[in-house]
């Protein structure tokens, strides 16, 4: 009996035996591929890396930056400042006389030319009062014709004596008393004709109408409430302020002609305005060491419009044979500025420079020979006296985009006179 339960036993420690490895095949056929999958990939980025340029060192100490040339070339100074656009000339129109409204001959908003009329006032008490001045010159004329007749019949008497010199000089004060009152009382009827006239307002300028306070049998009086403002906006004006640094230069050139100013408007894809400055005011403004100036722009089209700010440009001068660098190139330590200077044996010198102008991305700078290289990128990761090499591809284009810059001679601001 024993030895039929160790038989048994060891038939089913068999089954037991033959079934587990049919499991742990089961379960290694997933994870056997997926571990070559992983060794191969590893294999494949670590071969990819050894044989990129970039893993390859050229040498040891040699830190990778870009660089640029020097160069020197003229520089227009060009600055920019934050402007508000004003009416060349605004008038408010008014009435000269007392009367009511009897007709309006324009809409808000419209645009009228000089000379256009505007308003018809109830003018029948001015003609009564014209009538009546005109009468009385008439009357006046008609005594003086009668005085002179009688003048020069007692001018013919005196001759003959039939009369005294007294009465002859009262005839003669006569006729000179009513030559006055003709005078006065044709100045009268002007002045009535003058009144009259009032009543037809016109526009005394050319420009757009504002809002109109006033309607047809409305009284207006002399001092009262506008009737209606007229604002000139072809051409216009442009108010801005610069630092007085720049007053000796904007005085110079305003002296010699014409000095070119260009405005921009905060909306895409709109061209500059180009206009010219007219005015310089006569006192620094002490507050903020500014100076104020005016320049005049054409707006046939009414692009421009009182209250709007712009972005005004103006070159007061030029910069002859400025040394310029990008002006990433410029570093600043502890005390003043300095660039990377790259030798001829490739090792990094530090150069204290001074700084004139940032414009556009380029710096002109003083302190510094045309045409040496120095460091545009990768300054972060050098000190002076190591080895630096520079990527072929980055450096030819750092030297396009510095020759791009510097070829013309101007460059847009960043920021408005910064030296």
């Amino acid at each position: 009996m024993e030895v039929v339960s160790q038989a048994e036993s060891l038939a089913e420690s068999s089954a037991e035996s033959l079934a587990a490895p049919s499991v742990r095949a089961k379960r290694r056929t997933w994870i056997a591929p997926v571990a070559i999958l992983l060794i191969a990939l590893a294999a494949g980025i670590w071969f990819w890396q050894a044989g990129s340029p970039a893993a390859k060192p050229k040498g040891a100490g040699v830190t990778q930056v870009v660089s640029a040339t020097v160069a020197q070339t003229d520089i227009s100074v060009r600055l920019t400042a934050n402007g508000t656009v004003s009416a060349l000339q605004t008038v408010e129109v008014r009435p000269q006389i007392s009367a009511t409204v009897k007709a309006v001959h324009i809409k808000e908003g419209q645009f009228v030319h000089k000379g256009y009329r505007l308003f018809t006032l109830d003018t029948r008490t001015e003609n009564a009062n014209l009538s009546k001045a005109e009468a009385q010159v008439i009357k006046d004329r008609s005594d003086l014709a009668n005085a002179e007749r009688n003048l020069e019949r007692q001018r013919e008497l005196l001759k003959q004596e039939f009369v005294s010199q007294a009465e002859f000089d009262a005839a003669q004060n006569q006729v000179n008393a009513l030559r006055g009152q003709v005078a006065i009382d044709h100045a009268s009827a002007e002045a009535s004709h003058v009144a009259r006239s009032f009543g037809e307002i016109s526009a005394p300028i050319s420009g757009r109408t504002g809002a109109i306070a006033i309607y047809p049998g409305s009284l207006v009086q002399p001092g009262g409430i506008p009737l209606v403002n007229i604002t000139q906006i072809d051409p216009i004006n442009v108010s801005f302020t610069l630092p007085e640094r720049e007053l000796a230069a904007l005085q110079q050139i305003f002296a010699k002609g014409e000095v070119p100013v260009s405005a921009e408007l905060d909306q895409a894809g709109q061209p500059a305005l180009k206009g010219r400055l007219v005015f310089v005011d006569n006192a620094v403004d002490t507050t903020s060491g500014t100076i104020r100036l005016k320049a005049q722009f054409p707006n046939p089209d009414n692009r421009l419009w009182p209250g709007m700010f712009v972005t005004v440009t103006l070159a007061p001068r030029t910069l002859t044979g400025a040394l310029t660098v990008p002006v990433q190139a410029v570093q600043t330590g502890p005390e003043k500025k300095f660039i990377y200077v790259i030798g001829a044996d490739r090792k990094v010198t530090s150069l204290p420079v001074k700084v004139r102008l940032i414009q556009d991305g380029i710096a002109v700078v003083e302190g510094i020979t045309p045409g040496v290289r120095v460091v545009v990128e990768g300054a972060q990761n050098i000190r002076p006296g190591i080895v630096v090499d520079e990527s072929e591809g980055r450096k030819q284009k750092t030297e396009e985009s510095h020759d791009k810059n510097t070829g013309k001679g101007a460059a847009k601001p960043d920021n408005a006179g910064k030296q």
